[in-house]
């Protein structure tokens, strides 16, 4: 009977512990853009102060304590700091591109980069068609900078789009402008021909 008490009382205790630790997990805390009414702004999460440098990023960093995710951040800052595409520009980059150019860029450049999205079409400024002869002679850092900073009544992405997926856009937005300015004889043979069919049969392209 000693022996079956001594291993209840065991168990009681081991139990306590778990849920203790449970605890810990699940402590009473703010969630991110919570409101607060300790802060004059009424917004649990803090600006950082200016100059403020990120020393680790991901999910990683978030369950280290910042021990792990830093290659995230140094990989970051290398491509934020490219003056040309630090890419390689392959298919799987052209996609990614091309998913965040229509969830960000659309609305206002439209899906062929000719500055005639759904928006402008309901009276928001135009913006420059990518077409045009100064954009498809611009650099591609200068692409890269008016995606992270705007430009104009553009407003900045950086916060929303990293490094990576601004270079991707301006990769897609390369891709756009060839489409409307390749040479045909730089087209595949199969696309050629088709062209050449098309043309004989009076359709177009």
């Amino acid at each position: 009977m000693k022996a079956i008490l001594i291993a209840a009382a065991a168990i009681v205790l081991l139990g306590g512990c778990e849920r203790a630790k449970q605890d810990m997990y699940d402590q009473p805390r703010y969630k991110t853009f919570a409101p607060s009414p300790l802060f004059a702004d009424g917004a649990a999460v803090r600006t950082p102060p200016a100059g403020t440098v990120a020393h680790a990023r991901g999910a990683f960093a978030g369950s280290s304590s910042g021990r792990e995710g830093t290659d995230a951040v140094l990989r970051d800052q290398q491509l934020d700091a490219a003056q040309a595409m630090p890419l390689p520009v392959d298919l799987a980059l052209l996609q990614r591109g091309q998913n965040r150019y229509t969830v960000y860029c659309t609305p206002c450049h439209s899906p062929a980069g000719d500055g005639d999205g759904r928006v402008v079409r309901r009276g928001f400024p135009a913006p420059p068609s990518y077409h045009s002869e100064r954009l498809r002679s611009a650099a591609d850092r200068h692409l890269y900078d008016v995606i992270s900073k705007g430009y104009g009544i553009m407003y900045p992405y950086a916060d929303r789009l990293e490094p990576a997926e601004r270079w991707a856009i301006v990769a897609y937005i390369r891709a756009l402008q060839l489409s409307r300015n390749v040479e045909v004889s730089a087209l595949p043979s199969d696309l050629r021909a088709h062209l050449a069919e098309a043309d004989r049969q009076g359709g177009g392209p």
